[in-house]
C-alpha cells in the first residue's frame, strides 16, 4: 500500500482512534476535506446544467455589472486565500519528503481547498453577473463548515503545543482568519440585499454607463481579475486584424471620466479658494488639483510602493536559490524525532524559505503581483492625468469665451498663446501626473536598493552606489541640455518650412525664370544650420544612452574589485548575482529621476502660466445668460461710478433694467417702444484709462436700416462691439430694448434667443465645416430661406465650383477660398440667423462693385427688411445712404451727426456736400471698375484651375493604387489582414541604407560587440565565483595557506574583470554614437533628395498634388525621420538583443529550457501581432481626433466677439466637450492596450523566469551559472515589452520614410537636353523670330492634348497679342516657350535653334515671362529682382523707373534693400505685379511673355504698361496672352485661340472690318 491516505509507517498505528477520535491527526485533516467536497457537489451542477436555462432578469450590456456589496473585498481575500492553500500544499508535500511513507493527509486536504477556492470565486462572478443572489447562501454555508472544520485543527495544534515557530500552525491561524472574513463579507452582502431570511428584498438598477450601450470602455465596470489583466480588451484588439478599429468601436466615455465631470470637480476645487478674507490672493492651481484628484494618485503611488518593494524579491529569491542550491537538504535525523507532533513531521517556518523549488515559485508570484501592481500604478495615473487634462480644456475654454476683447486685441493674450496652453501646457500637466507617482516612489526604491546591498556586501556596495550617485547629475545635466537643443533645431526648421513653402507657392515662377537652383541652395542653407543643430542633439541623446548603458557596468566593476581587495570573505555567486539583480534595478529610478524632475521644473512653469490666464480679465458676469435673473442688488450699483475701469459685469444693463424699468416707463412712454438699442452719455474704451468712444448718445430704430458712416478709424465698429458689451465701459448705459411683457414671464430661453444678434465682423470669421454649416450655424435648416440667403450673396456660382458643393470642407484645414468668398459666407451667416438685429460691419469692403449692389438690392433691402428685422449697417460706400432710414455719421470717436438724410441735408449741408463730392468719386470708380473683368470672376478661375488639375490627379491616384494592391497580393480574402500585420521591412532598408551602408556595418558590429562583451562580464563573473566555492573546500585544512591562493585569485580574476568592463563601456559609447549619426546621415540624405526630387519636377507635379500634402512631407514626415527614428531604432535594437542573449544564456545553462521556450514563443508572437495592429489604429484615432480638438480652440478664439454676439457660447462649449472626450477616449484606449500588452509580456517573462528556475534546479549545474541564468531572465522581463511598443512605434514611423519615398519616385524634368551649352551663342536669341511648326502638347501623357497642330511665324520686334476664352489654351502656348509641358509634336524653333534640344537653364535664362498672378519672395527688393547677383545697381534702379516704382522704393528705408515680407504682403496687388514688370526687364531678353499680367492692375497704371512696353520693348518681340480684349488692339499681330488650335491670325484692323470674326466679336463684348 504505497500511497495511503494516513500513511503506513512502522510502528505508527495510524488509523487508532484510541485516544479520542479528534485527537489522532489524520481524521482532523479528513474532516477538513468535508467543506471542500460539499461546495464542489453544489456549485459544479449549477455551473455546469443549470446555466444554459438561466436567463438574467436585468438585461443589461457587457453583463459586467458588479453589483454585490464588498466585492472587490472578496476578491482579495480569495487571491489572499489561494496564495495561503499554496504554501500550504508546499509546505505539506515538504514534509512529506521527510516521512518514511507518503502521508496523503498531508496535502490532499490543501490541493482540494486550492480547488475549491477557485471553484468558489468563478460562481460567485457568474451569480454575481447574472444577477441571482439566492445562489450565494451555498457560499455562505461553505464559509461556515471551512471556518468550524480549520477552528477544530487549529484547536488541536494549540493543545499539542504547536507555536508560532512551526509553518503549520502558522498557516492554519491564517486560513481561520481567512475563512472567518469571507464570512463576514458574505453575511454583509444579505444584510445589504436582504436577499433571503427577509420579506423585500432591495431592488436594483444597473449604473447609467451600463445601460448606454455607446459605452466601450470597461475598466472601471469589470472584476478585480479582468481589471488587472484587462482581459476585457481582449475582443477589441483581436478584432482589430480582421477590421479596423474606428471611433464608432471606441464609443463613448464613462460618465466619470467625461470631461464636464472632471472640470466641475477641478472647478469647484478652484473656486472653493476664492471665499478666503483675502480677495486678492489668486487661488492656487496645485491645490484644486490635489483636491480634485488627489485620491487616485495616493492609490496610484500606495500600488507603486507595492511594486517596488515586491521588486526586491527578484534578487532575493536569485540568491537564496544559489545558496541552496548545493547545499544538503538532508537533515540531520536526531532532529527529525523532535519534530513528530501527532504522529507526522512539522516543519519550522525558517525550513521552506531554504527549499530551492519553494523558493522558485515565490519568486514567479512575486514577479506576477509586482508587475500587475506595476501596471495598475500606470494605469490609474494615466486615467488621472486625462482627466486632468479633460478638465483642464474645458476650464481654458470657458476662459476664453469670458476673455474679455481688449486683453486678445491689446496683444495680452495671443492666440499663439492660447493655442500653447491648450497644445503644449494642459499636456505638460498632463505627463506630470504621469510621472508623478515617481517623485516619491523613486528616492524609496533607491534607498531600499542601497541598504539590501549593503547587507549583502558590505562597505563595497556604498562605493557602487556613490558612483551611481555621482553620475546622476550628469544625466540631468545632459537631459537639460537636449532640451535646449532641441528648441534651437525647432527654430531652424519653422526657417527653413518658410523658404520651402514659399519655393512651392513659386515654384512656377522659379521655375520659368531659372532660378529653381538658387532658391534651392538657399533651403539646403537652412537645413545645414538645422543638421548641425541635429548633430548636437544627436550626440547628446547618444551620451543620454551612453550613460543609461555605462552607469550600471562601472557600479558594479567598482563594486566587485574593491570588495575582492577590502572584505575578507570571498564573493560567493549567491551574493554576486543578487547585487547584479540590484543593480540593474537600481539604475532605472536613476535614469528616469532626471526625465521626472525635468517634467516637474515644466508643470511649475506651466501652472504659473495657466494661473496667469485664468486670472487675466473677463467681460463680466454671464449669469443672466441662463435665465437665473435673481442677482443682488448691490451688483447693480457698480455702473453708478464714472471712472471706474475695471471691466464690468458685461450685459449688466440687462439686470439694470429689471430693476429701473417700471422708472423708465413712466419717463419716455415713447422712446423706448421703438428702438430697439439705445446708449446714453457712453464712454468706452479698449482697456486703455483713454476713451476710444467718447459722449455717445445715440439710439438704433427698431425694424429699420441704419447705417453708421464715418473715416477709416473712426470708431464705426467699436461703435458696435460697444452696443454688443465687447467694450469695456467707462461711463454711460446700453440699454436694449425689452420683449413685450407676456413673453418675459416664459421660460428664460426667450429673452435668450431674442437677444442674440447676427453679426457679421468685418474680419471674416470661417468654421472649419461645410459651407453649409457655416452659414446655418446651428439654427434648423430651412431649404427655402437658404436658398435666398445664397442667393442674395451670389455665393451660387462660388459652390457649383466647389467639389462637393455647399457640403465641401472650408476653413483652416478645408480649401482656402478668397477674401471675397469668404466675406460673402460670413454675410450669408448673418442673413440665415432667425434673430431680430443685424450687425453688419462693412460688409463691401472685399466685394466688387456687382456683387455689393446685388447683396444691397436682395440681401440688405429685400430679405432683411421684408422681414422687419433691425439691421446696423458700417459702411464706406456712400452710395447707399438714399437706402438708409437713420443714419450715424461719426468722427474721431463721437457721433458727429445722427437722423434721417433729409435731416442731415437741411442742417449740415456741409457735410451733405461732402458726402455728394465723395459719392461723384465712387461712382467714377464705378465706371472704371465694370470696364475690368470682374475680381470675382478672376477669383472663381483661379479656384477652378485648382480643382480641375486636382481631380484628374484624383482619377489618376486611384488607378495606381488599386495596380500596386493587385500588384503586392493575389486576390484572396486575407489581404487586408496580411498588410496590415507586416512590418514594412522593404521601407526600414530603404532608410537603412540611406544612411550609408558603412555606418550600417559599424552598427550591426558594435551592437553585436557591445552585447556579447556585456554577456562575457557576467560568465566571468560567475566562474571567478564559483571557483572562490572550489578553492575552500580544498584550502580549509591548511589554513595557512589561505593567503597565498586568495591572492593569485586576484591576479587571475580582476584584470580580466577590469578589462572586460572598460571594453563594455567603450563600446556603449561607440554603439550609442554610430546608431544616432546613422540617423543624422539618413536624415540627410533623404531630406536632400526630397528637395531635389520636388523642385526639379514638372509643373504637372505642382498642379495635381496638394500643396499641403508636399509640405507635410517637409515638416511632420522629416520631423520623424530627423528625431524619432533613431531612438527608436536604438530602444528596438538593444531590447531585442538583450532579450536574445538572456534566452541565449539561460538555454546554454540549462538546455531543457529550450522545450519550454517554444509555446511561450508562440503566444509571443501572437501578442505582438495582434497589438501592432491595434496600436497603429488606435495610434491614428489619437492623432485624428487630437487635431480637430487644437482647431476648435483656435478658431473659437477667432471669432470670440461673433461667438459672443449671436449667443452661441453653449452650442461651442459642447463641441468643445465632445472633441475632447473623443480624443481622451481614443488616448485612454491607447494607453489600455499598452497596458494589456505589458501585462501581457510580464507575465510571459515571469513565465520565463520560473522554467528558468525549475530547469536549473533540476539539472542541478553549477551554481555560479545558475545565478547566471536567473539575473539575465529577471532581465528579460522588463525588455520583452519595450521590443513590442518600438516594433510598433516604428511601424508607425516607417510610414513617414515610406511617404518621402514614394516623392522620390517621381519623374523629373529633362534639364540636360540634345545639344552642349557651348553650342549654344552666347547673345541667342539675338532677334527674337518664332517659328512655331505643327506644334502639339499635353500636360501628361494620359491626359488629352491641349494644343493641336499650330503653326504660326512671328517676325523679329513684333508685338503679338494672343487671346481667346478661359481654357482655350492661351496660357498653355506660353509655357510651352518654355518647354514647361509635354511637347510630344512638332517644334518650337526659336533663332533657328529648336528649343526642345536646348538645356532647360540655358532656354528659361534668355527668355522672360510676366505671370497672371504676381509672386514675390521673402527678403530685400533686390533678391526679387535679381537673385543671381549678376547686375548692378543702375540697371535695377533703370528697370524699376520704368516699371514707375523708382519714386516708392527710393522712400522706403534701406532703397534696394528694403524688405519685402512674405509673399510681398507690404506692398499692394497692383505694386507687386509692378514689381514683375521690372524682373522681366532686368533681364534683357529679346523675347518678352506676358500672361495676362495687367488683371490685377487699375485703368491708369495700366495705360502708362501699355506706353512702357511700347517703348522699352520697341526693339524686342513681346507676346502679351491678352485677359481683355482692348489691351492687344494696338498690336501687330493678333491670334485668336479656340480649343487648342489656332482659329484666326492677322492684324487687328483686318480682322475688325470682318464681321463675323471670333476676334471682332470679343472686342465688341469687351467694349
Amino acid at each position: 500500500m504505497g500511497l495511503s491516505f494516513c500513511g503506513n509507517d512502522r510502528g505508527s498505528n495510524a488509523y487508532s482512534v484510541d485516544n479520542g477520535v479528534l485527537d489522532n491527526g489524520c481524521f482532523v485533516d479528513a474532516l477538513n476535506l468535508v467543506p471542500h467536497v460539499f461546495l464542489l457537489f453544489i456549485t459544479f451542477p449549477i455551473l455546469f446544467i443549470g446555466w444554459g436555462s438561466q436567463s438574467s432578469k436585468v438585461q443589461i450590456h457587457h453583463n459586467t455589472w458588479l453589483h454585490f456589496p464588498g466585492h472587490n473585498l472578496r476578491w482579495i481575500l480569495t487571491f489572499t486565500l489561494l496564495f495561503v492553500h499554496v504554501c500550504e500544499i508546499a509546505e505539506g508535500i515538504v514534509s512529506n519528503t521527510q516521512m518514511e511513507s507518503s502521508h496523503l493527509h498531508l496535502f490532499m486536504p490543501a490541493l482540494m481547498g486550492f480547488i475549491a477556492a477557485t471553484t468558489s470565486v468563478v460562481y460567485y462572478h457568474n451569480i454575481e453577473t447574472a444577477n441571482f443572489p439566492k445562489l450565494l447562501l451555498a457560499l455562505f454555508i461553505y464559509w461556515i463548515l471551512a471556518f468550524i472544520t480549520k477552528m477544530i485543527k487549529l484547536w488541536k495544534f494549540a493543545e499539542a503545543s504547536l507555536g508560532v515557530q512551526h509553518l503549520r500552525f502558522c498557516i492554519t491561524a491564517l486560513l481561520v482568519i481567512l475563512y472567518g472574513l469571507l464570512m463576514a463579507v458574505e453575511i454583509n452582502v444579505i444584510r445589504v440585499r436582504k436577499y433571503v431570511f427577509f420579506a423585500n428584498p432591495q431592488r436594483v438598477k444597473p449604473p447609467e454607463d451600463l445601460q448606454d450601450l455607446g459605452v466601450r470602455f470597461l475598466q472601471p465596470f469589470v472584476n478585480l481579475l479582468s481589471k488587472a489583466t484587462y482581459w476585457w480588451m481582449n475582443p477589441l484588439i483581436i478584432g482589430a486584424h480582421k477590421r479596423p478599429i474606428e471611433l464608432k468601436k471606441i464609443g463613448k466615455l464613462p460618465i466619470a471620466m467625461r470631461a464636464l465631470t472632471n472640470y466641475l470637480s477641478l472647478k469647484d476645487a478652484y473656486e472653493e479658494q476664492k471665499n478666503t478674507d483675502d480677495p486678492e490672493k489668486s487661488p492656487s492651481i496645485w491645490r484644486s488639483m490635489y483636491r480634485a484628484f488627489g485620491r487616485p494618485i495616493l492609490l496610484s503611488s500606495t500600488f507603486r510602493f507595492t511594486a517596488d518593494l515586491l521588486g526586491f524579491a527578484g534578487p532575493l529569491c536569485i540568491s537564496g536559490i544559489v545558496e541552496h542550491l548545493n547545499s544538503t537538504t538532508e537533515i540531520d535525523k536526531t532532529n527529525k524525532t523532535g519534530n513528530m507532533i501527532l504522529g507526522v513531521y512539522h516543519m519550522y517556518s525558517t525550513e521552506l524559505l531554504q527549499n530551492t523549488s519553494v523558493l522558485a515559485v515565490l519568486l514567479f508570484l512575486a514577479l506576477v503581483l509586482q508587475r500587475t501592481f506595476l501596471q495598475a500604478s500606470y494605469y490609474v495615473t494615466i486615467e488621472t492625468g486625462i482627466n486632468l487634462r479633460g478638465a483642464l480644456l474645458a476650464m481654458i475654454y470657458n476662459k476664453i469665451l469670458r476673455l474679455s476683447t481688449s486683453n486678445m486685441s491689446m496683444g495680452e493674450m495671443t492666440l499663439g498663446q492660447i493655442n500653447n496652453l491648450v497644445a503644449i501646457e494642459t499636456n505638460q500637466l498632463m505627463w506630470f501626473l504621469f510621472l508623478c507617482p515617481n517623485l516619491w516612489a523613486m528616492p524609496v526604491q533607491i534607498i531600499m536598493g542601497v541598504i539590501l546591498l549593503y547587507y549583502l556586501l558590505g562597505n563595497s556596495a556604498i562605493i557602487g552606489a556613490g558612483v551611481i550617485l555621482l553620475l546622476a547629475p550628469v544625466q540631468y545635466l545632459i537631459a537639460t541640455k537636449l532640451a535646449d537643443t532641441q528648441k534651437s533645431t525647432l527654430d531652424y526648421s519653422t526657417d527653413r518650412l518658410k523658404k520651402t513653402t514659399e519655393i512651392l507657392k513659386g515654384i512656377k515662377l522659379l521655375k520659368l525664370y531659372a532660378w529653381d537652383n538658387i532658391f534651392c541652395d538657399s533651403v539646403e542653407e537652412t537645413r545645414e544650420k538645422e543638421l548641425t543643430s541635429l548633430k548636437t542633439f544627436a550626440l547628446y541623446t547618444s551620451m543620454s544612452i551612453f550613460m543609461n548603458a555605462a552607469i550600471p557596468i562601472a557600479a558594479v566593476l567598482a563594486t566587485f574589485v574593491t570588495h575582492a581587495y577590502i572584505e575578507e570573505d570571498r564573493l560567493s555567486p549567491a551574493k554576486a548575482f543578487a547585487s547584479l539583480a540590484l543593480f540593474h534595478i537600481l539604475v532605472t529610478p536613476l535614469f528616469l529621476l532626471s526625465t521626472v524632475v525635468r517634467f516637474a521644473v515644466k508643470a511649475l512653469v506651466s501652472v504659473q502660466k495657466l494661473g496667469e490666464f485664468l486670472q487675466s480679465d473677463e467681460i463680466g458676469d454671464d449669469s443672466w445668460r441662463n435665465g437665473e435673473m435673481s442677482m443682488p442688488l448691490e451688483s447693480g450699483k457698480k455702473y453708478k461710478y464714472p471712472g471706474d475701469t475695471k471691466a464690468i459685469n458685461r450685459k449688466g444693463r440687462y439686470r439694470m433694467d429689471n430693476y429701473e424699468q417700471p422708472m423708465r416707463r413712466q419717463l419716455r412712454p415713447t422712446e423706448t417702444e421703438d428702438v430697439a438699442v439705445q446708449i446714453n452719455d457712453g464712454y468706452f474704451t479698449w482697456g486703455s484709462s483713454l476713451s476710444t468712444l467718447s459722449d455717445i448718445n445715440i439710439r438704433i430704430p427698431t425694424g429699420q436700416l441704419t447705417m453708421i458712416v464715418g473715416q477709416v478709424g473712426c470708431g464705426k465698429s467699436s461703435l458696435l462691439l460697444a452696443m454688443l458689451g465687447e467694450m469695456q465701459t467707462i461711463s454711460g448705459k446700453v440699454y436694449w430694448s425689452k420683449l413685450p411683457d407676456c413673453e418675459i414671464h416664459l421660460d428664460g430661453n426667450i429673452s435668450k434667443n431674442r437677444h442674440s444678434v447676427a453679426y457679421a465682423a468685418q474680419k471674416s470669421w470661417l468654421l472649419n465645416a461645410t459651407v453649409e454649416d457655416n452659414i446655418t450655424f446651428g439654427s434648423p435648416f430651412n431649404k427655402q430661406r437658404y436658398k435666398a440667403v445664397i442667393d442674395a450673396c451670389s455665393l451660387q456660382p462660388d459652390i457649383d465650383l466647389l467639389p462637393f458643393g455647399d457640403q465641401t470642407e472650408i476653413g483652416e484645414r478645408g480649401i482656402n477660398l478668397s477674401g471675397g468668398q469668404r466675406q460673402r459666407i460670413c454675410v450669408a451667416r448673418a442673413l440665415y440667423q432667425n434673430t431680430n438685429i443685424v450687425f453688419l460691419d462693412d460688409p463691401f469692403s472685399a466685394l466688387d462693385i456687382h456683387l455689393s449692389d446685388h447683396l444691397m438690392q436682395e440681401g440688405i433691402l429685400t430679405f432683411l427688411q421684408d422681414n422687419k428685422r433691425t439691421v446696423v449697417l458700417v459702411t464706406h460706400k456712400l452710395q447707399y445712404l438714399i437706402h438708409a432710414d437713420w443714419i450715424i455719421a461719426m468722427k474721431d470717436g463721437s457721433v458727429l451727426r445722427e437722423g434721417t438724410l433729409k435731416d442731415i441735408q437741411t442742417h449740415d449741408v456741409e457735410l451733405y456736400e461732402h458726402w455728394k463730392t465723395l459719392m461723384n468719386r465712387q461712382d467714377q470708380e464705378l465706371e472704371k471698375e465694370t470696364e475690368l473683368e470682374s475680381q470675382t470672376t478672376l477669383e472663381r478661375k483661379t479656384l477652378r484651375r485648382a480643382f480641375y488639375s486636382r481631380e484628374a490627379k484624383n482619377q489618376i491616384d486611384d488607378e495606381d493604387e488599386e495596380e500596386e494592391v493587385e500588384e503586392d497580393e493575389d486576390d484572396n480574402m486575407s489581404t487586408t489582414t496580411s498588410r496590415r500585420s507586416k512590418i514594412p521591412w522593404r521601407v526600414c532598408w530603404r532608410y537603412l541604407s540611406s544612411g550609408g551602408f558603412l555606418m550600417v556595418f559599424l552598427m550591426v558590429s558594435s551592437k553585436l560587440a557591445k552585447h556579447s562583451v556585456m554577456v562575457a562580464i557576467d560568465y566571468w563573473l560567475a566562474a571567478w565565483t564559483s571557483s572562490n566555492q572550489r578553492n575552500e573546500s580544498l584550502v580549509d585544512p591548511f589554513a595557512n595557506s589561505a593567503n597565498s591562493t586568495q591572492n593569485t585569485e586576484h591576479h587571475s580574476y580582476v584584470p580580466v574583470f577590469i578589462i572586460l568592463c572598460g571594453a563594455a563601456i567603450a563600446l556603449c559609447l561607440i554603439t550609442s554614437l554610430t546608431v544616432e549619426f546613422l540617423g543624422v546621415a539618413a536624415a540627410t540624405n533623404l531630406h536632400h533628395n526630397l528637395l531635389n526630387k520636388i523642385i526639379h519636377a514638372p509643373i504637372r507635379f505642382f498642379d495635381i498634388t496638394p500643396l499641403g500634402q508636399i509640405l507635410n512631407r517637409f515638416s511632420a514626415d522629416t520631423n520623424i525621420i530627423d528625431q524619432h527614428i533613431p531612438p527608436t531604432l536604438e530602444s528596438l535594437t538593444r531590447s531585442t538583443l538583450l532579450c536574445l542573449s538572456a534566452i541565449g544564456i539561460i538555454a546554454f545553462v540549462t538546455p531543457t529550457f529550450l522545450i519550454a521556450l517554444v509555446p511561450l514563443a508562440v503566444a509571443f508572437y501572437f501578442i505582438q501581432k495582434y497589438f501592432r495592429v491595434a496600436s497603429r489604429d488606435l495610434q491614428d484615432l489619437d492623432d485624428s481626433t487630437q487635431l480637430p480638438l487644437l482647431c476648435h480652440f483656435s478658431e473659437t478664439a477667432e471669432g470670440l466677439t461673433t461667438i459672443r454676439a449671436f449667443r452661441h457660447e453653449a452650442r461651442f462649449k459642447q463641441r468643445m466637450l465632445e472633441l475632447t472626450d473623443t480624443n481622451n477616449t481614443a488616448y485612454l484606449f491607447l494607453s489600455a492596450a499598452n497596458r494589456w500588452l505589458e501585462v501581457r509580456t510580464d507575465y510571459l517573462g515571469a513565465m520565463i523566469v520560473l522554467t528558468a528556475a525549475v530547469a536549473a534546479i533540476w539539472s542541478s549545474s553549477q551554481s555560479g551559472l545558475v545565478g547566471l541564468g536567473l539575473t539575465y531572465a529577471l532581465t528579460v522581463t522588463n525588455y520583452l515589452n519595450w521590443v513590442v511598443r518600438n516594433l510598433a512605434d516604428l511601424e508607425v514611423q516607417m510610414a513617414a520614410v515610406k511617404k518621402v519615398n514614394s516623392f522620390l519616385s517621381t519623374e523629373s524634368e529633362n534639364y540636360e537636353g540634345s545639344m552642349d551649352v557651348s553650342q549654344v551663342p552666347e547673345d541667342w536669341p539675338q532677334h527674337g523670330e518664332i517659328k512655331i511648326q505643327d506644334l502639339c502638347v499635353r500636360y501628361d501623357p494620359v491626359l488629352k492634348p491641349v494644343l493641336k497642330h499650330v503653326n504660326a511665324h512671328i517676325n523679329p520686334g513684333q508685338k503679338v497679342g494672343i487671346c481667346g476664352r478661359t481654357g482655350s489654351g492661351k496660357s498653355s502656348l506660353s509655357l510651352a516657350f518654355f518647354n514647361m509641358v509635354d511637347v510630344f509634336e512638332g517644334k518650337i524653333v526659336i533663332d533657328g535653334i529648336d528649343i526642345c534640344k536646348l538645356p532647360l537653364q540655358t532656354l528659361r535664362s534668355r527668355l522672360s515671362i510676366i505671370l497672371q498672378d504676381p509672386v514675390l519672395f521673402s527678403g530685400s527688393i533686390r533678391l526679387n529682382l535679381d537673385p543671381e547677383r549678376t547686375c548692378t545697381d543702375d540697371r535695377l534702379w533703370e528697370a524699376l523707373e520704368i516699371a514707375q516704382l523708382k519714386n516708392m522704393v527710393k522712400a522706403l528705408p534701406g532703397g534696394l534693400d528694403a524688405v519685402v515680407t512674405e509673399g510681398g504682403e507690404n506692398f499692394s496687388v497692383g505694386q507687386r505685379q509692378l514689381f514683375c514688370l521690372a524682373r522681366a526687364f532686368v533681364r534683357k531678353s529679346s523675347i518678352l511673355i506676358m500672361d495676362e499680367a495687367t488683371a490685377s492692375i487699375d485703368m491708369a497704371t495700366e495705360n502708362i504698361l501699355q506706353k512702357v512696353v511700347m517703348t522699352a520693348f520697341a526693339d524686342r518681340t513681346v507676346v502679351t496672352i491678352a485677359h481683355r480684349v482692348h489691351t492687344i488692339l494696338t498690336a501687330d499681330l493678333v491670334i485668336v485661340m479656340k480649343r487648342g488650335s489656332i482659329m484666326e491670325n492677322g492684324r487687328p484692323e483686318i480682322l475688325m472690318e470682318q464681321e463675323d470674326s471670333m476676334f471682332a466679336s470679343f472686342v465688341k463684348a469687351d467694349m
